[in-house]
């Protein structure tokens, strides 16, 4: 039982007593799955289930945040329809006789997509692509912490004085990934059976860091290969008793957790556009740079995000792009059809539906308006002087978005308008917050 399947398989594993649950799923605003535990009998007589709005327009903790013009409680908070992308159905292999199946998030009343969901947001700009008759393929390197606590520990400890796993940096180290390999090996193999290939994994620059790298795919595919991921190694690690964090920056002393995204464009008879680093690739790369300040919140989502942001940290503080260069936010890597731009802008804490779809957008632009890039960088970009710079806050990227006439008609006025509110709700319940680094600050000596 392996990867994944169609709903005559499904039939099968049923009948066979070997799956007896469907998970029933969609990508909010965090890039989290919600949705429903079907009875797997049930759902192939009914597979269309219901879902509140307010889970496209709640924070993290659940709570319904008042604001949104596209639903409230004046509105009631009724229904959507999240309806299965049966090219999503697959084995769960990490939980007991399980499926998983993706959905599409649509109106109560039609078949409308609703355009807040991060999955629409994707499709509209994946058919945007396919209309100028490009397809978009990438990649997302997500790296993540693994702690020897477990979730419930963590807890206890109020999040703080955690205990990575590790007690050394650990890039590429094959003796300390031996320590984890209980847990990064078991992530690997359930994605490999749940039909996610996996290509690698390596220790990363902090202790107890990890990067597990999925196969390229076409774009919608690699979201959603993406988001399963995460959530695989969450309940993963849940199950063998220890924590895991997708956090951009858990911790001021340590390497911040990425998500560089690989991003490449192919004709419809299946040719790399960018090959040979063509006029296509320049003016894609160009927009993509052009654009990336205004749409910086769909990289780092978070308060938080922004701390990763460090010199000498591997993560970009310049708007640069150069080949092969560490220190450059936009890296060319590969050769002839493997040839694509690596941004590594974006946190481990992305929605990668949304991060994706900002990229595309940002790169057609740049074709339909052949954005040129500046000239490729060469050197330490952390040093040098007169570059443009990532944002440092979420209210300075918050104020980039509010400004952008691009971003505004690529994804509409209604989605942008509802996400800067998801975006300054982050930003005003961490203004809210009395932090433990205020008290052991300020308690005494203030």
């Amino acid at each position: 039982m392996q990867g994944q399947i169609d709903l005559q398989e499904l039939k099968r594993l049923v009948t066979n007593n070997e799956i007896d649950t469907v998970l029933v799923v969609f990508p909010d605003m965090y890039g989290r799955l919600v949705g429903k535990r079907v009875v797997a009998r049930f759902f192939l007589e009914e597979n269309e289930i219901h879902a509140c709005e307010y889970l496209l327009a709640c924070d993290v903790e659940m709570d319904p945040v008042p604001g949104y013009k596209f639903t409230s409680w004046a509105k009631g908070y009724g229904d959507f329809r999240p309806v299965p992308d049966f090219n999503t159905l697959r084995v769960a292999s990490w939980l007991e006789k399980t499926a998983l199946v993706l959905c599409d998030v649509h109106e109560e009343e039609n078949d409308d997509l609703v355009p807040y969901a991060p999955r629409s947001i994707l499709r509209k700009q994946i058919a945007s692509a396919k209309e100028r008759g490009f397809t978009a393929m990438g990649a997302s390197e997500l790296e993540l912490y693994v702690f020897a606590d477990s979730f419930d520990d963590v807890a206890k400890k109020h999040f703080v004085n955690l205990e990575p796993i590790g007690r050394v940096i650990e890039d590429y180290h094959i003796l300390q990934g031996t320590k984890e390999e209980f847990l990064i090996g078991a992530i690997r193999r359930h994605l490999e059976r749940s039909g996610i290939p996996v290509e690698s994994s390596k220790g990363e620059w902090g202790p107890g860091q990890q990067e597990i790298g999925l196969r390229y795919a076409e774009l919608l595919e690699m979201a959603d290969r993406h988001t399963i991921y995460k959530h695989a190694a969450k309940e993963i690690a849940w199950q063998s008793g220890h924590a895991i964090t997708f956090m951009a920056k858990w911790d001021e002393r340590y390497a911040g957790s990425s998500c560089h995204i690989h991003m490449s464009l192919w004709s419809d008879d299946n040719q790399s556009l960018f090959a040979g680093e063509t006029p296509m690739f320049r003016h894609f790369l160009g927009g993509w740079m052009a654009h990336i300040r205004e749409l910086f919140p769909f990289y780092a989502p978070y308060p938080s995000s922004y701390k990763r942001y460090v010199a000498g940290s591997f993560a970009p503080t310049g708007i640069a792009w150069s080949h092969d260069n560490r220190t450059a936010g936009f890296r060319i890597v590969g050769h002839g059809p493997s040839l694509r731009i690596e941004c590594r802008t974006a946190g481990a804490d992305a929605n990668p539906y949304l991060a994706f779809a900002a990229t595309l957008a940002a790169g057609l632009d740049g074709i339909a308006n052949e954005i040129e890039p500046p000239p490729a960088f060469e050197g330490d970009v952390y040093s040098a002087a007169n570059l443009p710079q990532v944002p440092h806050s979420l209210p300075e990227a918050i104020r980039e978005l509010e400004k952008s006439a691009f971003a505004r008609e690529a994804f509409g006025d209604d989605v942008i308008e509802h996400y800067l509110h998801f975006f300054r709700t982050e930003q005003r319940k961490f203004d809210a917050a009395v932090t433990d680094w205020e008290r052991r600050r300020y308690f005494e000596q203030a």
